[in-house]
């Protein structure tokens, strides 16, 4: 099996000053690739920005004999996206790969969630993800090639106490995921989307409660075990898109939304009431059979 290498490709990893993305950009710039160290140099909550944290990945990127620059645009705006973009093409010409890592978080019950806090990871999370990638998916479609990888997380597709800000932010994040992998199909672009668990300075501020019944043997939490998934979807050998991928506890497993066959009223039967829904609902919630939608006309193909 070929080595997975970067030989000439120019990538951009967002939020990779520190933790999961420090780690992507080192090993993307150790395979070869040209690297764009976006960070906007802040805490965890994307507040007290500065310079250091892009310009330290940098520095070791360049001491390890690899070709990096800094930048330290916010992702939340869209004149950040195109500047983070155009800091690509001004130092390497190109944009061949997209990691969408950048976050934050404020975590908090449900009640006590601000409006502030919801904006704030929305504003980050996912039009973050949209201000980046929109810029860099017009190039990589003019050159007909290109990789994007979009960071989720478990607690946006299955839940977590405290996280509902959060949780909103990264599952809409898959959904543009998909529609990203679909419409750039055509040219060439694939785009997956990972479920990341590792140590971080997010993890680090986990309420306890959110760890209730996880199971307290030793697991992989090493930001590197992430980054083995993040660089093989980013490179030439991955031939898979619109797809997502979870990364926990030294596991790594494909996810996927699936639909059941369910209970179907056919045209020429009257329309059901709740009481018919009652009666059926043993079979609407029957999972044997199920299938994998690769898009909503997909999932209309399934109805009889």
């Amino acid at each position: 099996m070929p080595e997975v290498s970067f030989d000439g490709r120019v990538a951009i990893v967002t939020g990779a000053g520190g933790g999961l993305g420090r780690a992507h950009a080192l090993e993307l710039a150790a395979r070869g690739a040209k690297v764009v160290v976006n960070d906007l140099g802040g805490d965890i909550t994307g507040t007290n920005g500065g310079t250091a944290m892009a310009d330290q990945v940098v520095g070791e990127i360049r001491a390890a004999g690899g070709e990096a620059v800094s930048n330290y645009d916010s992702v939340a705006t869209v004149e950040g996206g195109k500047a983070i973009v155009q800091t690509a093409l001004d130092a390497f010409g190109t944009v061949d790969i997209l990691v969408n890592n950048a976050g934050n978080i404020k975590n908090a019950p449900f009640s006590d969630t601000s409006p502030e806090s919801v904006e704030s990871l929305l504003a980050v999370h996912v039009k973050g993800a949209f201000n980046v990638t929109q810029p860099a998916f017009d190039i990589m479609r003019r050159n007909g090639y290109g990789r994007i990888v979009f960071t989720s997380s478990a607690a946006g597709l299955f839940g977590s106490i405290h996280q509902a800000n959060y949780a909103a932010a990264k599952g809409a994040i898959y959904g543009l995921a998909n529609v990203v992998s679909l419409e750039g199909a055509p040219y060439g672009i694939l785009a997956n989307t990972i479920l990341p668990a590792a140590e971080s300075r997010m993890a680090a501020d986990m309420n306890p409660e959110q760890f209730v019944g996880m199971p307290t043997s030793a697991a992989h939490g090493e930001p590197e075990m992430i980054s083995a998934m993040v660089v093989y979807l980013a490179s030439e050998q991955n031939t898979h898109s619109h797809e997502l991928y979870s990364i926990a506890r030294g596991r790594y497993a494909r996810v996927f939304m699936g639909v059941a066959p369910g209970w179907h009223v056919k045209a020429d039967e009257p329309v059901a009431s709740a009481d018919d829904v009652a009666a059926h609902i043993a079979q609407i919630r029957d999972l044997d059979g199920y299938a994998v939608p690769g898009s909503m006309i997909e999932e209309f193909r399934l109805v009889p």
